[in-house]
């Protein structure tokens, strides 16, 4: 079976994500006790279910140290487990719960532990769970949604789940620095030394991905010289990072806007890499 487990921080997107592999034909349960995974595996396989997603999260906190266990047995009976760990910056996740005025899932829980009639603050909620969620965190691979619309997500999800099993993925993101740098990335690459498109009123609309940009920047001698340098040090150090058995390996691109500089660098660099590695491609402030 391919297996899809979904955890991370409330507010984060859990929600969105677990319905878009629903509707992509998945087999989903939410809320399910990690001691349960092997038994429910075991049952939807006699049924003949190929795909299924599980949401985990921390209203099994008691239980999470074991996960890591439990994965490892799963793949030793031949099943393939992709583990997606979704999280968000606390001042993101803090505005999406006053929008909404949900409460936080652990605060009566949280409460009652600590035998208590004050209210815990949001605040102290999120960095108990974020605590409490530590040894998941490490287990798969970080989505940082700190900025995300929710469709954009979703089309990420989709890329996620679109992509087959393979030793190791390598993800080129391009962001902006003025919104700050993503949580989910191992390297980041400053590329806001080039010359900035944005400061040409014809360019401006357009993205990294247009022509009109690309000859702009490929003209830039600079350019080149970064676009070599990082395709370089991705090339020396890409081997190790097989060696070390990681999934993913995702490398940040910035510019300041996040729209002309780094959406060509990554697109770029994409297109070198995608001859023999499996490659994904996000661009955080364009779509």
């Amino acid at each position: 079976m391919r297996i899809l487990l979904i955890s991370g921080i409330s507010g984060s997107g859990k929600s969105v994500a677990l319905n878009v592999v629903e509707d992509a034909g998945y087999y989903c349960v939410d809320n399910l006790p990690p001691s349960l995974l092997i038994e429910l595996v075991k049952t939807l396989e006699s049924e003949g279910v190929k795909t299924a997603a599980m949401a985990i999260d921390s209203r099994s906190a008691h239980q999470l140290q074991s996960v890591g266990e439990t994965v490892e047995s799963l793949r030793q009976l031949g099943h393939e487990v992709k583990i997606l760990f979704l999280t968000a910056s606390s001042e993101t996740l803090i505005a999406r719960f006053s929008e909404t005025r949900r409460s936080h899932p652990l605060s009566h829980l949280l409460q009652q532990q600590r035998l208590s009639c004050t209210p815990l603050s949001l605040t102290e909620c999120i960095d108990a769970e974020r605590t409490l969620l530590s040894p998941l965190q490490f287990l798969g691979h970080v989505i940082d949604t700190s900025n995300l619309s929710a469709n954009h997500l979703r089309n990420w999800i989709k890329d996620e789940i679109g992509v087959e099993h393979a030793s190791l993925i390598l993800m080129f993101e391009s962001f902006a620095f003025k919104v700050g740098v993503p949580l989910d990335v191992d390297f980041v690459f400053d590329v806001r030394i080039l010359p900035n498109p944005h400061y040409d009123h014809a360019l401006r609309p357009l993205t990294g991905r247009d022509q009109a940009v690309v000859d702009f920047l490929e003209a830039q001698a600079m350019a080149q010289d970064l676009y070599s340098d990082i395709r370089n040090f991705v090339d020396k150090w890409l081997p190790a990072f097989k060696r070390d058995s990681r999934s993913y390996l995702t490398i940040g691109i910035g510019c300041t806007g996040g729209q002309h500089r780094s959406v060509y660098m990554v697109e770029k660099l994409a297109k070198h890499f995608q001859q023999r590695e499996r490659v994904l491609i996000r661009h955080r402030q364009t779509h």
